[in-house]
């Protein structure tokens, strides 16, 4: 068997960003450290955090008066922050820079009279800070065919957004959908996917068609994770989603000769190795890293925390 070892994979620099965040914050301030909402979409680095001493919540109101809070890497609406503000709490604001420049395009696209369609998945953490900051002009958008539902005259004054996980391609479906229907849709000049998103994307499309089997690392709550997943299983190949090497089937590997190894963008390196491992050790497995292309981005910790460094 070979293991076909995608590079770039794994943490972008949102997330490292939001983790060392938490983890310089738990060290300055000490446990119980409140994090609004999954630090990121991982169920291995939210269940290690909590071993920490952190508190997830899905309210505001579950932090106690004047305690420390952090904003997750997926950005919250205005709202949030005032809640947060009226009870006192020492907000550290993890947010990914890549979703602050979604917000702030919100923001201008409102005050400008645009209507916004923002595509994006219901439900989802960043769709929701996202949609808070102009609730009055935005409307999601999730497929082709929610484009053609739209009551909006074909000449309106309209631009779109995305949630930066999505998939490119399906992402670009809905885009010209929404240029066939409206003659004067805007953008902003820069993509709103994020540049770790497409690269691993990337990645896989280039890999999964010399794998007997895709196996990407992420837990089902990661939208970039789900997108991997999706776009190795339209090679025709099988494609598993999966959090560790505890989720690996025996069954699965039966005939199979190449295996193509990845990780969204918050899955930590630790569980791809243990799986890399796993096959080594139980079939006599080689390991090829494949790189496709090189990442050299990083982001500053928020300022609050920059400041207690010194």
């Amino acid at each position: 068997m070979k293991i076909l070892l995608a590079s770039p994979r794994g943490f972008c620099a949102g997330v490292n960003m939001a983790i060392e965040s938490l983890d310089l914050t738990l060290r300055e301030f000490g446990a119980p450290v409140y994090v609004y909402h999954e630090i990121v979409h991982n169920r291995y680095v939210v269940e290690s955090f909590k071993a920490k001493g952190a508190v997830f919540i899905a309210s505001i109101e579950d932090a106690p008066e004047g305690a420390v809070l952090l904003f997750s890497a997926h950005g919250v609406s205005p709202e949030i922050r005032q809640k947060a503000a009226a009870r006192n709490l020492n907000a550290i604001d993890a947010t990914c820079p890549l979703v602050t420049k979604v917000h702030l395009e919100a923001v201008k696209y409102a005050r400008e009279g645009y209507t916004i369609f923002l595509i994006g998945h219901q439900g989802h953490d960043e769709v929701i800070g996202t949609m808070g900051e102009a609730p009055e002009a935005m409307i999601l958008v999730e497929s082709i065919e929610d484009v053609e539902r739209l009551e909006i005259a074909s000449d309106a004054k309209v631009a779109y957004l995305t949630q930066t996980t999505l998939s490119v391609d399906d992402a670009n479906k809905i885009i010209e959908a929404l240029r066939r229907r409206f003659v004067n849709l805007v953008n902003p000049p820069k993509d709103d996917i994020c540049y770790a998103t497409q690269n691993r994307q990337t990645a896989v499309r280039q890999i999964a068609c010399e794998a007997d089997l895709c196996l990407v690392l992420g837990s089902q709550n990661s939208s970039n994770s789900l997108r991997l997943r999706e776009l190795a299983a339209e090679t025709g190949k099988p494609a598993y989603l999966i959090d560790g090497k505890a989720d690996l089937d025996p069954k699965w590997f039966e005939g199979i000769e190449n295996v193509l190894v990845t990780a969204g963008a918050s899955a930590p390196e630790t569980v791809v190795q243990e799986c890399v491992d796993w096959l080594v050790q139980k079939y006599a497995a080689t390991v090829e890293p494949v790189v496709i292309s090189q990442e050299n981005v990083s982001f500053p910790l928020p300022k609050k925390l920059r400041q207690l460094q010194g």
